[in-house]
Order: C-alpha cells, then structure tokens, then sequence
C-alpha cells in the first residue's frame, strides 16, 4: 500500500494494499478502493463508494459526492466503480437517490475525459468514452461502445444505445438510438456509425442492413410501425437490426421519447 503521508484517509475506509493514494487526497470513511487503483494528487472519494481494480483517477476528481437533487434529505445511498477506468482532471460523479435505486453505477473500461459530470442514478456500462466536459443528467442509462464528443449534454431519464456516437456540444433530451450518430440541438439521428460499428466487431454485411433499417426508419415519411413491418418482412432479421427495433419499441412505450422516462419516481 503506498498512501502519501499528506492524503486524509478518514478511519473506516478500505485501502487495498496494491492501491496508491497520493498527496492531499481526502477518502472517507465508508470507501473502498480496490487492488491496482490509483488516486493522483488532489482526488476526494465520498460517501458509500466502492472502486474496483485498476482504476485512476486524476488531480481534481471528485467521486461519490451526494446528489445535487433537491429532494434528497440525507438517506443511505452509493456508487459502484467497475475496473480499468480512468477520471481525468476535474471529473465528478455522484451518489445514487431514493428516486431510483439507490445507486450511481459504473461499469469497466471507461475512459472520462476531464470535467465531465455524471449525475446521480446513471449506469454507465462498459468501453465508454466521454471527451470533456460531457454532463450527463440523473438516471441517464448509457450502453455499451457508446462515444460522446465534447460538451455534450444528456436529458435526464435519456438513454444511449450501444455503439453510437453523440456529437460534440450535441443536446440530447430523447433516446438515442444503437448504432447511430446523433448530432445537433435538439439531437437527429443523421446516420449509422459504421466506424465504430466496425471497430466493435460489426462485419460489412451487419453494417450494410444498419443503413437499410436506417432508411427506412428515418428517411422515410411512415410511421415507425410501419417501418418495423417493413424490416420483419423482409425476412430474417440480425442481431443488430432485432436490438434497434426492441429499443425503439421501448421508447414509443415511454414518455416524451424517453424509456426510462417511466420509472420516474415523483417523490416530494
């Protein structure tokens, strides 16, 4: 364990013994950090935090503060850091609220960028990237592969579907959906992201029927059951075109284009 003698490691914490704590970083009592994970100068980890392996964090983060929510009076709440993560200068992430499940939620593999915000209740999954100053609202779900250009800004409730890229200072207040690149104020849906489709395994025949449902879903004038007929028509369907029709089928079952819309909690 190699914990600077100028870090404040409050009584209580959880240190593995392979994690680094640099100097004038502040951990409180209820942190664990796991084997390998690096805290450079200046890191503050709050609250019910748990980081795994590998992480690192750097000058200026802070993790596991509570939620700027109005409504949170003080209750119990957390957040779950995954491994091989890295928190660049001035990154913040909060805890999770009663309002959804009690937990802020990170996945492995993630890379953000610095002076990004993660709000409270969000899950973000695995190999994401977010170039700076990206600000995700509560209860934000982002997938899989998914890529953010810089200043962007998430609606809460938002999802954002696996491999797809949200533009830089792109506002985003509706779903957005796999495989796509969405830019713009408010977000469009413009076309498919073949580069990072490719770079995540999409052979040239996935991506090619990708642009085809892209036509008919949203360079057409009909419905969106309309254009899922059309798709399911023409016969056996793949893996891909099946996931981005599931997921639009959810967002037409939410609210103001938001699935996750209805697991909103109206708590006082």
């Amino acid at each position: 364990m190699a914990i600077h003698p100028m870090a404040f490691v409050e009584p209580g914490a959880e240190i593995h013994e392979e994690a680094q704590i640099g100097p004038f970083c502040r951990i409180g009592p209820q942190v664990r950090v796991g084997p390998g994970s690096i805290l450079e100068n200046n890191v503050t980890v709050l609250g019910n935090t748990t980081v795994g392996e590998g992480n690192h964090f750097f000058p200026g983060a802070v993790i596991g503060a509570c939620p700027q929510d109005i409504t949170y009076q003080g209750e119990e709440s957390g957040l779950i850091i995954g491994d091989y993560n890295t928190f660049r200068e001035g990154v913040t992430v909060n805890t999770g609220t009663r309002k959804g499940d009690g937990y802020t939620v990170i996945g492995s593999h993630n890379l953000i960028m610095a002076c990004c915000h993660i709000a409270h209740d969000c899950i973000l999954q695995n190999h994401i990237v977010m170039a700076n100053g990206v600000l995700l609202g509560g209860h934000v779900l982002v997938q899989d592969f998914v890529v953010f250009g810089g200043l962007a800004a998430v609606h809460h409730f938002v999802t954002i579907g696996t491999m797809s890229f949200v533009g830089g200072m792109t506002r985003v207040v509706k779903d957005c959906p796999p495989y796509m690149t969405v830019e713009g104020n408010p977000a469009k849906v413009w076309f498919v992201n073949t580069l990072g489709c490719k770079r995540h395994g999409l052979t040239d025949e996935s991506v090619s029927s990708l642009k085809e449902a892209h036509r008919i879903i949203f360079r057409t004038d009909g419905t969106w059951s309309s254009a899922f007929k059309e798709l399911e028509s023409n016969g056996d369907l793949t893996r891909e075109i099946q996931n981005l029709i599931r997921f639009l089928k959810e967002v037409e079952q939410g609210k103001q284009g938001r699935a996750r819309e209805a697991l909103r909690k109206d708590l006082a």
